[in-house]
């Protein structure tokens, strides 16, 4: 080797991320399950008070949105088809293409029922290069659920999740290594995850406009301005992100709420209805083999003004009972106004893996558990509705 050293320097692997993006995905399951309201404006919500889940392509030419309320959409489109939905249906949906998803790599992060994130670094032995494999699972989904996704692939989360969204309905986006900041540096602010309305007027009034005007703001003014959360925003408007995909994220809370169809003052009826919503929680924190420490208590008055109050319990529990009475004194505590309710919430957040250790000095919290495992194989077998305790009763839950 004539002495020689030869420095072999490891190539740059970039990873390929793909995000995939039902479109308008309950009203498409909507039209799939009925097809003459193929063509129609179709929208999915809630009750009268609720609001707008999705809406198809063709009623959102009227201006209607997710998030609306569904009062609003009625007006601007009082012809259209508005559905309560089959949500059954959705997950079954969804549950097959996250199958699907599994077949093409270990690494899917299921965000929602109609989005993912799969990590498809690696997998050309097997599949061919990561376009061709996004381009076959576009495809599949059309052919064998009838549905369009749209698709984003990019080196990270953060731009594969802007480029799926970039020409949808069935888009297929291709950001390159390198090309992050230049894809989104036209694009406006607000499609940058994480900016909302609020943060959106507070950048607009420094002259921020695009995604390539916030990544010329010097970091440090951003961190002046906004704090930590000014840092996380110079590294997105550059396209920067280390995250993962993280098949099976942990869950860190779980929440039920409830909005009335008319507003609410009789406190029987919320207090029902905050007990089987505690009910509603608690069955899925045993589902989940978890127990809770923190539970939450959120109201939400007819003016809109929302108020939540919290308290941590002296250990973990998952026993139905161990939580009535602080949610009802969460409740009791927090309203503090004279206004009507609109909505109602209960979560339960400080999750841990169940132990079951019981207090020695509790010798109700065995047959209390006993009772609860008896009331969710019941509820498994013939619906949530089919067994429920006396205080819950004047409340009837949403299927």
């Amino acid at each position: 080797m004539n002495g020689q050293e030869i420095i072999v320097r490891p190539r740059a692997v970039h990873r390929v991320i793909a995000h995939l993006d039902f479109d308008a995905f309950f009203a498409a399951v909507e039209e799939n399950r009925d097809p003459s309201l193929r063509g129609k404006p179709v929208i999915v919500g809630g009750g009268e008070r609720g609001v707008v889940s999705t809406a198809n392509y063709v009623a959102r030419r009227y201006g209607i949105h997710s998030a609306m309320p569904l009062r609003t959409a009625r007006r601007l489109c009082p012809h259209g088809v508005y559905l309560t939905g089959h949500h059954q249906l959705y997950h079954d949906y969804s549950r097959r293409l996250m199958a699907m998803l599994d077949h093409y790599s270990p690494l899917v992060e299921q965000m929602s029922l109609d989005e993912a994130y799969v990590d498809l670094t690696g997998t050309e032995r097997l599949f061919g290069p990561p376009v061709r494999t996004a381009r076959l699972i576009q495809q599949r989904v059309a052919d064998e659920l009838d549905l369009s996704i749209s698709v984003g692939l990019a080196t990270n989360k953060l731009v594969a999740k802007v480029a799926s969204d970039h020409q949808k309905p069935g888009g297929f986006t291709v950001v390159p290594p390198g090309k992050e900041a230049e894809f989104l540096a036209p694009l406006p602010v607000e499609r940058l995850p994480g900016v909302g309305p609020a943060l959106l007027g507070q950048l607009r009034d420094r002259g921020v406009s695009t995604v390539g005007d916030l990544a010329r703001v010097p970091p440090h003014l951003l961190r002046l301005s906004f704090g930590e959360w000014g840092e996380a925003l110079a590294h997105r408007s550059r396209g920067e992100d280390l995250r993962r995909v993280t098949p099976h994220e942990e869950v860190k809370s779980i929440s039920r709420e409830h909005t009335f169809e008319e507003d609410v003052s009789d406190v029987s009826l919320l207090e029902s209805t905050l007990v089987a919503l505690t009910e509603d929680v608690c069955r899925r924190l045993r589902r989940k083999r978890l127990e809770a420490r923190t539970v939450t208590v959120k109201i939400r008055y007819s003016d809109f003004v929302t108020h939540t109050c919290s308290h941590t319990l002296y250990r973990p529990l998952d026993v139905d009972e161990a939580f009535f009475e602080e949610v009802l004194a969460l409740f009791r505590q927090g309203r503090r106004r004279r206004y009507h309710l609109r909505l109602v919430g209960v979560g339960l957040s400080n999750l841990v893996p169940r132990a079951w250790q019981d207090d020695l000095f509790d010798q109700e919290l065995p047959l209390l558990r006993e009772l609860d495992l008896k009331l969710d194989a019941i509820r498994e077998k013939y619906g949530k509705n089919a067994v429920r305790r006396g205080a819950a009763l004047p409340y009837s839950r949403p299927s």
